[in-house]
């Protein structure tokens, strides 16, 4: 019997997997998905300019809501089961909170008998019911017990009030955990939410090309990445749940209004005009705000992030003052931004508060003449089951002032939410401008296998030009071979990075090609051309962490003997064996326990263990003395025998070992070829490089 139910289990599971849940899901896919693609007709805009006055329209407010829904997908059945919980427990604290306002004002107050439901829920006898809920028999039966009329006795009173604590002292209890769960699910949900798109910015952008990044701030990309997209979370929960429950909570209390008497629902809604009017005019201003103090706080953050970035340079010249006054002012600015965005939302509440109060003021005055002249409420008859309104008495005009003033609190709260949206939304808006941001390097949409063995890189009439017009190349030619050691040579500015940078399609030539084995490298897949490229940088980038994990940066199937002879050839093996413990030494940040030259050998190393056929050494051994220089260059030129090595230096130590070098000047290739066959060349531009290169040293060794 037992497997018999196994296998039932197991046959409705199946059943639902594939008849219910994998068709609904594909469903909803489908639907998100068209969805998705309506809302990105509404390109998202930079919002970087802080006199910006943004017009936010609805269809701009609900595509952006749509744009989220992606990020709410893996946490769907969680916030299904929220607006679920939530609107079983509006029903249930309507029904508790009704009966308990009956109870204690008209029955523990004036001595009322009972209604059934009450009657049950405090489990009490008959004889505390009111005679119209009783036939003639119970009647006859309540009044031998000496409980005749409809007023309850001192004990009976006595009951209802302690039945009624030990009621309040258990709901209390579920309140309190209630409360717990209510307040930790839904932030769970959201942060999660807002998780998952802060990691798909950071995907886009390190997808951008160069060029991007070079015309935009990086502190500008942490706060959008950091505090815009964290507007996720509050639009979700100011905009899909908070609505959701406010527009429940108002129907309610607006179906009680109504139920007590038309006119206190026709007064409420008439209120609403004037709010409505007022906030209209109010919203620009507060757009306008809004961008300022997302604009300032951005650009303090760059501040910060410079600052830091630049600490050695602010120290050895002494600017400590500089610095601070900037941020002073910065930070004044974002303050100043701050505080003026939250002004004019609190201004505008107060306006719309009074006109609320004014409102709810009236309406007590109405309510209490109704109460001394016991006019009949509209409450339907079958509701005496439960509550006695069928005139204004103390507990209906307590409910019903409550509820006018729930309506009034839910109309103030909707201006509230209003401006808070205005900031929300173009705080995300500012979050989904880099996910819109199409970037300027692809891959083709049918990719050329990247060669086994690669034979030749070639620049071919190549020129390249950055979006602010600055022409960097003008029509460069090179070819290089493998088995070669190239260097690229020239003063700063001639263009010698860029001309590397489009190698790794960092960026894109404005015309011309940049080719492997006759291949132009835009037709091979982005993680294909990187991945056979390894890069040396001048700025030796290390990491917090181990020296293994430092040089396998990248490659993390890099095993342990990749490691150690990659730090041989670069000569790093020797100190790294010296270090407290060795390869598992930790570096601190940023590499900050080693020297300059001891950063830069393991920056070569961290290029050599990827071990692919081109290598980029950009400016390998500025910070390495002459005799560690040669050891390295001896055993980079001993390891690349069968591979394309690009050097980008200034040093003639380095130059001179070269096979061919290219010197640029102005983004062009001037002249190319030996140390020898250049320096042959009667005033060449190489052979004065090197004059002059040559009296400089002289002159720093005189000195």
């Amino acid at each position: 019997m037992r497997n018999f139910f196994l296998a039932l289990g197991q046959f409705i599971h199946a059943l639902f997997i594939e008849y219910i849940s994998r068709p609904t899901t594909r469903r909803i896919n489908a639907w998100v998905s068209s969805l998705d693609k309506w809302a990105r007709q509404e390109t998202a805009r930079a919002l970087a300019d802080e006199n910006e006055a943004p017009e936010v329209t609805g269809k701009r407010m609900l595509s952006v809501i749509i744009r989220s829904v992606p990020y709410m997908r893996p946490m769907f059945i969680h916030i299904l089961a929220v607006f679920g919980f939530g609107f079983f427990l509006s029903l249930l604290f309507l029904a508790t909170g009704t009966i308990s306002s009956d109870l204690w004002d008209n029955k523990m107050m004036v001595n009322d008998k009972l209604q059934p439901a009450q009657a049950v829920v405090l489990f009490v006898d008959k004889t505390y019911l009111r005679s119209e809920f009783l036939d003639e028999q119970e009647l006859e039966e309540v009044r031998e017990l000496g409980f005749e009329g409809n007023k309850l006795t001192i004990d009976q009173r006595k009951t209802i009030r302690n039945r009624m604590l030990m009621w309040f002292f258990a709901g209390d209890i579920f309140g309190i955990i209630l409360a717990f769960a209510l307040s930790y699910y839904p932030s769970w949900i959201w942060q999660n939410v807002n998780h998952y798109l802060r990691v798909a910015m950071v995907e886009k952008l390190e997808y951008l090309s160069l060029t991007f990044h070079h015309s935009n701030r990086s502190g500008d990309a942490i706060y959008r990445i950091y505090q815009d997209s964290s507007m996720v979370v509050n639009v979700l929960d100011e905009v899909v749940v908070g609505p959701f429950n406010d527009l429940r909570e108002l129907f309610i209390a607006f179906a009680f209004v109504f139920a007590f008497d038309p006119i206190l629902g026709i007064v409420c809604i008439l209120s609403f005009i004037p709010m409505a009017v007022i906030t209209a005019y109010a919203t620009p201003i507060i757009r306008r705000l809004a961008v300022r103090n997302r604009v300032t706080n951005s650009n303090l953050t760059s501040r910060i992030q410079e600052t830091f970035a630049a600490l050695k340079v602010i120290k050895a010249n002494n600017a400590e003052s500089i610095v601070v006054d900037r941020f002073d002012v910065d930070a004044h600015k974002a303050l100043d931004a701050a505080l003026y965005v939250r002004f004019g939302m609190v201004a505008l509440s107060f306006i719309v508060a009074i006109i609320g109060g004014l409102v709810i003021i009236g309406l007590e005055y109405l309510l209490l003449t109704w109460v001394l002249e016991e006019r009949e409420t509209n409450v339907p008859g079958w509701a005496i089951v439960f509550v006695g309104f069928m005139v204004w008495n103390l507990a209906s005009y307590h409910s019903a002032n409550g509820r006018v003033g729930q309506v009034i609190g839910t109309g103030r709260g909707f201006v509230r939410l209003w401006c808070m949206l205005q900031d929300l939304f173009i705080g995300l808006e500012r979050a989904f401008y880099f996910l819109d941001v199409e970037p300027k390097v692809f891959d083709p949409e049918v990719p050329e296998q990247f060669p086994d063995n690669v034979q030749t890189v070639a620049w071919n009439d190549v020129h390249f030009e950055y979006e602010n017009g600055a022409k960097v190349l003008h029509g460069v030619d090179l070819t290089a071979q493998a088995g070669t050691i190239t260097a690229i040579v020239g003063v700063t500015g001639s263009g010698k990075s860029t001309l590397m940078s489009l190698l790794l399609r960092l960026y894109d030539p404005t015309s011309g090609s940049v080719t492997i084995n006759d291949v132009d490298i835009r037709d091979f897949l982005l993680d294909d051309i990187r991945r056979n490229h390894a890069i040396a940088m001048q700025k030796n980038v290390l990491f917090t962490g181990k020296v293994t994990d430092n040089v396998a940066f990248g490659l993390p199937d890099a095993d342990f003997d990749d490691v150690k002879r990659a730090c041989e050839i670069a000569c790093a093996d020797e100190f790294i064996t010296e270090l407290s413990d060795g390869y598992d030494t930790n570096l601190g940040e940023r590499g900050a326990k080693l020297s300059s030259g001891q950063r830069q050998r393991l920056t070569i190393a961290r290029a050599i263990v990827r071990d692919t056929p081109i290598l980029i050494l950009d400016e390998p051994t500025a910070s390495l003395d002459a005799k560690t220089e040669h050891r390295v260059l001896e055993n980079l030129a001993e390891w690349s025998k069968d591979r394309v090595v690009f050097l980008i230096t200034h040093r003639l130590s380095t130059i001179r070992n070269a096979d061919n070098i290219a010197f640029l000047e102005s983004g062009k290739v001037i002249e190319s070829g030996s140390h020898d066959d250049l320096l042959s060349v009667t005033d060449g531009r190489y052979r004065r490089f090197v004059e002059a290169e040559e009296v400089g040293l002289v002159d720093s060794q005189v000195q």
